[in-house]
């Protein structure tokens, strides 16, 4: 007689399925009758799907594997549910555990000045320095940053006005140094633009795209001597880690990333354990010494 195992994995043959996915169901179910030992499939609750996640856990099976384990036992149980061998799929509501959040690497202060400083004197390589020094100061996401027009930047006020997610508009401060890179463009901008409104354009002249950026960013990066992969959105990881370090004030930082949340603010920025000790001695009431 054909196991519950064997009918789904022929359901999903019939259902015309590639033979690796059928392989990944296998595997995954592999794991549930190996943990479930003599327990048929069948009569397995949730406090027995949540005791199998905590053992492969305690294995060393990772947050990603686990939640692609879980998926397959979910499927599984759907496939007996409709099949009216099962009451409930045990699955539903059940959550694998949180892996760590993947976070880019930050450019140190030092590979950030090697960064900026490189160039020469031609129209594009002086937009570089101009891109790069922006996404710096202020922390802009990349859609902000070509997303700029020639009225978003008070030169005067030194600050940057931009369209960030979910259409919410936000001003940031800008730096002296970014400034006087924007002013240095400028320049010479006519040269090549063809865009009567865009801040920023590519060699033809039309507003830049997202890809010419990211390029440009990398080739600059690997001349410079810098092997890591230097992508936009690490520029402003850096900023917010740099001026978190320097200030200790995650409201500001929060504010001028854009973010909606004070905790993508954590999780987007790293402090060692020393600064954040120190801010905690300067700033809790309980914590000052007298």
């Amino acid at each position: 007689m054909t196991g519950p195992v064997d009918a789904f994995l022929d359901h999903l043959r019939a259902r015309r399925y590639s033979v690796r996915t059928i392989e990944a169901y296998g595997e995954d179910l592999a794991h549930l009758t190996g943990l479930a030992d003599t327990t048929p499939l069948e009569r397995l609750v949730p406090h027995d799907i949540r005791r199998f996640l905590a053992t492969l856990h305690g294995r060393g099976f990772a947050a990603g594997s686990l939640a692609r384990i879980l998926s397959g036992w979910r499927a599984f149980y759907r496939h007996l549910a409709r099949q009216g061998l099962i009451a409930a799929n045990p699955c539903t509501g059940i959550r694998p555990p949180k892996g760590p959040k993947r976070l880019p690497h930050t450019l140190s202060p030092d590979e950030m000045a090697q960064l900026l400083e490189a160039g020469n004197d031609e129209p594009l390589s002086i937009q570089d320095r101009a891109i790069f020094e922006l996404v710096y100061s202020s922390g802009l996401r990349l859609s902000e940053l070509v997303g700029l027009n020639l009225t978003s930047v008070d030169r005067q006020n030194g600050e940057v006005r931009v369209m960030g997610k979910g259409s919410k508009e936000r001003i940031v401060p800008v730096g002296v140094k970014a400034l006087t890179a924007l002013e240095a463009w400028l320049a010479v901008r006519d040269r090549i633009a063809r865009d009567e409104i865009a801040m920023f354009v590519g060699a033809r002249g039309a507003r830049i795209s997202p890809r010419v950026v990211q390029a440009r960013l990398k080739t600059l990066a690997l001349n410079q001597g810098i092997t890591r992969n230097v992508h936009p959105h690490a520029l402003r990881h850096s900023f917010a880690s740099h001026v978190l370090q320097s200030s200790g004030d995650l409201r500001a930082v929060q504010e001028m990333l854009g973010h909606a949340s004070l905790s993508t603010t954590q999780v987007y920025t790293h402090l060692d354990f020393q600064h954040l000790a120190k801010v905690y001695d300067q700033a809790h009431p309980r914590a000052k010494k007298k």
